[in-house]
């Protein structure tokens, strides 16, 4: 090894360990990034279930206002097992503070991290987060893609109540953008930033990234490592949201959405697509970007990501050909030409090929059928399943 290298190495490892004493041995466990203005809401109680990836002893959660246009005021929020549907299971509910106030109004464009409440979170725990709105919300900030409802309860607040009375779901996740937990191990976590593929559009289970904390679990080693799953349906790495793509780039949200996540060890990037596709359906000159400076945009993110002793991968683009609107022959230039150079430009600590893994054999421009959701973009459950096998878990070892 030259000078140069270990020289590199040594600063990447003490830019690791520094980050590691400011987290504090926090890991995110679960997240989704905020992606667009939501509608407006009454005065209400929120009640909302995730699934951690990893266990801990204790919880905090963060709620945007990312999108809001005036200051959000949450009068009270908790957090418990869920119990199945909108139910917290007894004695699990704990009330969460705000520099150790009940409420908390946050600026427009601002987020609040809670103060931590001792709360035992298995591996793949659901959990209820309920949140108390007093006053109505002109804007609300939401992450547009769910597989598990948020329940709406009419006024008042039901935040401590262990059976939410309102059948009346929707479709949005609002404000809750992370769940970390604390835990005797070493904080470290994987942050996945990705697009619609990534957020688990076509699974009825679960997507890709919940699949590999699942395998996770499997190894001792590996179990405490958290998932910060930061996709965003329609996303793009260079331009912002422009119908119908969606989210600010991600260039513009990396450190917020990755970086910045507490414990963050390495960065898995999989998008591109729909800056390719945006190349032909879009005619804002900004919008029709080449292979070559989606390329350029990678390269930015893998220098700021090493800039913060974090390692960066990338996963090579799922094959499409068949999908209405997206594909033509220009596009699949395109994406064979960026995996090419994912593949061989040596720009990433790790490729991951989920292309070769679900192409069809026969016909290597679309999704292998037993792995196609039936819209020809996004695979099902066993095609997602597969993604989730194709991490070598190597890399994620100490």
């Amino acid at each position: 090894m030259t000078g140069r290298a270990l020289a590199t190495l040594l600063f990447s490892a003490l830019l690791t360990t520094a980050a590691t004493a400011a987290d504090g041995g926090w890991r995110t466990a679960w997240s989704a990034a905020p992606d667009s203005a939501g509608p407006a809401l009454s005065a209400q109680t929120l009640r909302q279930v995730v699934r951690t990836s990893t266990k801990g002893t204790r919880v905090r959660i963060r709620l945007s206002n990312l999108y809001g246009t005036q200051p959000l005021t949450v009068g009270a929020a908790h957090v418990g097992l869920s119990a199945g549907d909108a139910r917290v299971t007894a004695g699990s509910d704990r009330p969460l503070l705000f520099g150790g106030r009940p409420a908390v109004t946050i600026a427009a464009g601002s987020s609040a991290l809670s103060d931590p409440v001792d709360l035992a979170v298995a591996p793949l725990q659901p959990l209820a987060v309920s949140l108390y709105l007093p006053a109505p919300v002109a804007v609300s900030t939401v992450h547009g893609f769910v597989l598990r409802p948020t329940y709406l309860k009419a006024p008042g607040d039901a935040t401590g109540a262990a059976d939410f009375p309102s059948a009346a779901t929707d479709d949005n996740l609002y404000f809750l953008s992370d769940v970390d937990v604390l835990g005797p191990d070493t904080g470290r976590t994987l942050a996945i930033v990705g697009d619609s593929i990534t957020d688990g559009v076509g699974a009825t289970e679960a997507g890709w990234p919940d699949a590999l904390a699942a395998r996770l679990q499997a190894e001792p080693a590996l179990a405490a490592i958290g998932i910060a799953n930061e996709g965003i349906a329609g996303n793009r790495i260079l331009n912002d949201a422009s119908k119908p793509y969606v989210g600010p780039s991600v260039l513009a949200r990396f450190e917020r959405d990755a970086l910045d996540k507490p414990g963050v060890r390495w960065v898995l990037l999989h998008e591109g697509v729909n800056d390719i596709t945006g190349a032909r359906l879009l005619a804002a000159p900004a919008d029709r970007v080449t292979v070559e400076q989606i390329e350029a945009g990678m390269r930015k993110l893998a220098e700021r990501a090493r800039a913060r002793g974090v390692k960066i991968w990338a996963g090579t683009l799922l094959p499409f050909a068949g999908t209405k609107n997206f594909w033509s022959e220009e596009a699949e230039r395109g994406r064979v030409a960026l995996n090419a150079w994912i593949r061989t430009s040596g720009v990433f600590d790790a490729v991951v090929d989920f292309d070769a893994a679900l192409r069809d054999p026969a016909q290597p421009a679309r999704l292998n059928p037993t792995y196609d959701s039936g819209d020809h973009l996004h695979p099902n459950d066993a095609g997602y399943r597969l993604m989730a096998q194709q991490v070598d878990l190597r890399l994620l070892r100490p």
